[in-house]
Formats: C-alpha cells, sequence, structure tokens
C-alpha cells in the first residue's frame, strides 16, 4: 500500500485532451470560440468577486487579460474565415497540461 501512495505523490503533471480532430470551420469556431468564452466568463467573475469585496480594488490585471483573451479571439475568427473562403478543414489539438505550482 506504501508503495502505491508513493507512486501517486511522485505524479506532478497531468495532460487532458480537451479536443483533437478535424474539422469544418464552422464547427472548429464553435469549439475556439467556447473555449475562450468560458475563460473570458471566469475572469469577469473573479472581477465581480474581488469588486464585491472593495469597490475600490484595482482589476487591471483581470481587465487586461479579459482584452488579451477577446483579441485572440477576434483573431481566431479572422483566421477561420480566410480558411472558410479557402474551402479548407482545420486540424485543432487541444492538450489543457495541469502542473504542481511552486
Amino acid at each position: 500500500m506504501k508503495t502505491q501512495e508513493l507512486d501517486k505523490a511522485k505524479v506532478s503533471t497531468q495532460k487532458i485532451q480537451l479536443v483533437k480532430g478535424e474539422f469544418t470551420p464552422s464547427e472548429a469556431l464553435d469549439i475556439v470560440r467556447s473555449l475562450i468564452d468560458e475563460k473570458i466568463n471566469f475572469h469577469k467573475i473573479q472581477r465581480l468577486q474581488i469588486w464585491e469585496g472593495n469597490h475600490a480594488c484595482n482589476t487591471n490585471q483581470l481587465d487586461g487579460r479579459i482584452k488579451e483573451l477577446e483579441l485572440e479571439k477576434e483573431k481566431t475568427r479572422e483566421f477561420i474565415a480566410e480558411m472558410r473562403t479557402q474551402g479548407k478543414n482545420l486540424m485543432i489539438n487541444g492538450v489543457l497540461e495541469i502542473k504542481i505550482a511552486n
């Protein structure tokens, strides 16, 4: 039993295959937009929680990250629109890697 417990403790990274495959431009846009929107909403909720605790708080870091994600979403939309005009499908390989923070 102790050996198994020690082996579990040595695991410091986990990878999750979120998305993998070939998609039409419409499918790819839906997938990427959904993932980015979820992350944007996560930051908006964080910002609201901080603001509820202190109306004078500084949320510049979260505001900046939200803007970055909005820009990435727009760049992705433009890229996929171009691939649509070319009649191309898209490959998406989305791996989420989780590590122990130092």
